[in-house]
């Protein structure tokens, strides 16, 4: 719109002023939105551009990378200010970087030197960009990932604390996508030198975060190898305390909990529930049948449990290297520790983990830890815990005697609560299964005592004692505490210390050969021939059940000798291959070894027998040391909240008057039921109630009972 400059300006100041301006200001700010517009300005709309056709617009790429370079000049000049230019123009440049592959070759190179030689003065925003502009060219595989690694490990030192947490997510999302299809053992062997020598760094930030890296690798199962395990033990005996806890919680993971009872149909060898359900309820129903079932039941569940694999997510405590040096070098950094009680606690829990999986040999440890074994002694059950994980087999009697001795001379003693017994009882028994030697005769029987006390978690724990050694060894028992004696029982002995019961033959394998000869003579041989069927019609055949041969057949083993049974078996296991339903039938015959009374044995006194027929396994959980048959008593304050919580308000029976004015006064009749009786005695209704005749008093409850009945409706 061409106006002469005369004629603009009277229109400026007449009444079409006003339109003009308009119009001026509308082609101003279309002439800026067109420079706006304009590619070399606009890095958006020049890289959506590029992406689409590379080729055409290869002069604008150049023009703005010429300029990137400019402003890196000026920046290594002064590399601590912020420059929001430089920033825009790195990330645009990792935008299109694939699109430009020759002239961008060196451009991924200059970002890391840049961060590499400036990173601790840069400025915290211009930082973040040239490492999303690196992590965005590691995406596009425009980078090697071993250098880049090694760079971001370098950047976790800078005290900038989303730098770090978007470093430590880059780099394990990096290093599973590298070994996705496949180990990539020569980048993965790079990177765990690395993080050795960052474990040891002195600044404990990157230490730390190196060290939940790997921890994060490994929770993956990416960097699931030993070597990886190795390397994290050195951070256990770091001076950081930060460091040291990560380190502990990493190797006292926590087992994961079995499934007790949906896997005891799940195996295929041996009887399931249902076998010995069919078994016992053939033929004519009693309570002496029905008690024979429920003893098979708890028998079988403890085979079940022997004989299942057990599972576990802490191995990375089977994967290192040298257990027994890194147990010693442990030990001796927790005698001279000085950290807080917690930290030491984790040190104990995982020494004591290595001693009883791995059997070591680490005698210092079970005097220190008796130092703490006091009834007043803070967090004293899980101290009690750890001792009992600490004993296996190969521990010399005479240091494991000394630990339950000192058990249960502070612990088992009627100066104590109950409570305290049942804990020192249940952790001598828990000792006891793990190295039956631990335990003298005299202290066994002293402790069987406890059976009868007043205090029923005390009761419980002894017969749980007495129950363990009934099937380990009951000659360790009072005659009287040895309940019913079965075959099993009466072969139960515990090895000398240091002895191997190893066996040449598979126990129970001589009831193979006697059912063979069993089914020969009880069964005759009878042609399935289509035509023999047509001439000769039904052959009429004795069946025999399943339950009859095999209390035939076990009737049969009660008379034989020990040694001549042993003879039998290892003749059998050598001589043929058995099947499943072979081993189904053993341990039929090695369940009814439990089940059936010694022969020519009979004792009507029995002990109750206990509910729990756990073995023995790698971890004990807490609740074995602390297991309570009885809930404990409530103290008063308790009691109290308890019984104020079971209370409801009596508002809610109470019928509610609602005024139309909530702001209303009361009327005078209310005022007078909420008086003090003082101040109304001496009126006139008050004094006039009190000599009222009888027909009033009849008058006045008839009224009283059809106005209730009213208000009812």
């Amino acid at each position: 719109l061409r106006v002469p400059g005369s004629r603009r300006r009277g229109l400026e100041r007449g009444a079409g002023g006003g339109v003009f301006l308009a119009l001026r200001a509308g082609t101003i700010g279309t002439m800026s939105a067109r420079n706006n517009n304009k590619l070399p300005g606009n890095l958006p709309q020049l890289q959506n551009l590029i992406k689409r056709d590379p080729h055409s617009y290869t002069e604008e790429f150049l023009q703005q990378y010429n300029h990137y370079l400019s402003n890196v000049r000026i920046f290594k000049l002064q590399p601590d200010k912020p420059s929001k230019e430089l920033s825009e123009l790195v990330m645009f440049l990792a935008q299109v970087a694939h699109c430009y592959p020759e002239e961008l070759s060196n451009f991924a190179q200059e970002l890391k030197e840049l961060l590499f030689s400036h990173h601790t003065i840069l400025n915290s925003d211009l930082r973040m960009t040239f490492c999303k502009a690196l992590i965005l060219l590691r995406n596009k595989s425009l980078l090697n990932p071993t250098s880049l690694l090694e760079l971001f490990f370098e950047l976790l030192r800078c005290q900038d604390k989303l730098l770090r947490k978007t470093l430590y997510l880059h780099i394990v999302t990096d290093i599973k996508n590298i070994n996705a299809k496949h180990k990539n053992n020569k980048v993965n062997t790079v990177l765990q030198n690395f993080m050795y020598t960052m474990l040891r760094d002195s600044n404990p930030i990157a230490a730390k975060m190196s060290l939940d890296v790997m921890i994060e690798l490994y929770k993956r199962n990416i960097w699931n190898d030993a070597k990886t395990v190795n390397v994290i033990t050195t951070a256990c005996f770091s001076k950081v305390t930060k460091i040291l806890v990560g380190a502990l919680k990493f190797f006292l993971g926590k087992d994961i909990d079995e499934k007790n009872d949906s896997d005891l149909d799940s195996e295929d060898e041996g009887p399931t529930v249902r076998d010995l359900t069919v078994k016992f309820s053939t033929g004519r129903k009693s309570s002496k049948n029905k008690k024979k079932l429920e003893k098979a039941l708890k028998v079988l569940k403890k085979h079940k449990k022997k004989k299942k694999a057990e599972v576990f997510n802490f191995s990375a405590i089977h994967l290192i290297h040298d257990p027994q040096g890194f147990a010693e070098k442990l030990f001796k950094e927790l005698e001279g520790s000085k950290e807080r009680f917690e930290v030491k606690m984790m040190m104990m829990d995982l020494i004591s983990r290595l001693i009883g999986i791995h059997e070591l040999f680490l005698f210092n440890f079970y005097p220190f830890i008796q130092r703490f074994l006091q009834p007043h002694q803070r967090e004293v059950t899980k101290i009690l815990l750890y001792a009992a994980q600490a004993a296996h087999q190969l521990v010399p009697p005479e240091i494991v005697q000394t630990l339950v001795m000192t058990i249960a001379n502070n612990f088992v003693t009627d100066r104590n609560s109950g409570e305290v017994m049942t804990v020192g009882i249940n952790t001598i028994k828990e000792v006891s299964a793990r190295c039956p030697l631990a335990i003298t005769e005299d202290l066994l029987q002293d402790l069987s005592q406890y059976k009868t006390h007043k205090d029923k978690n005390v009761m419980m724990s002894a017969r749980c004692l007495i129950q363990l050694f009934r099937t380990m060894n009951p000659q360790m028992l009072l005659k009287k505490d040895r309940g019913k004696p079965t075959e099993a029982s009466m072969e139960a002995r515990i090895n000398e210390y240091g002895a191997l019961d190893s066996k040449d033959y598979i126990p129970g394998a001589e009831v193979l050969e006697e059912e063979r000869e069993e089914n020969d003579d009880g069964w005759e041989s009878a042609s399935i021939d289509e035509d023999d069927d047509d001439d000769e019609g039904w052959i009429d055949i004795h069946h025999s059940s399943d339950e009859e041969q095999q209390k035939e057949v076990m009737e049969k083993m009660k008379s034989m000798p020990i040694e001549e049974r042993k003879a039998k078996a290892a003749i059998v296991s050598a001589s043929r291959l058995l099947t499943q339903d072979d081993f189904k039938k053993i341990r039929l015959a090695q369940i009814a070894k439990e089940i059936d009374p010694a022969p020519s044995k009979s004792q009507k006194r029995t002990i109750e027998e206990s509910s729990d027929d756990e073995s023995k396994g790698e971890l004990l959980s807490l609740r074995n040391i602390e297991r309570l048959h009885k809930k404990p008593k409530s103290d008063k304050e308790t009691r109290l909240a308890t019984a104020m919580a079971g209370k409801t308000e009596r508002s809610e029976f109470v019928r509610k008057r609602t005024k139309l004015n909530p702001f209303a006064s009361t009327t005078n009749q209310d005022k007078r039921k909420n008086k003090n009786f003082m101040m109304m005695r001496y009126s006139r209704n008050v004094r006039s109630k009190g000599k009222r005749s009888f027909r009033d008093k009849q008058i006045a409850l008839r009224d009283a009972l059809l106005k209730r009945k009213k208000q009812l409706k």
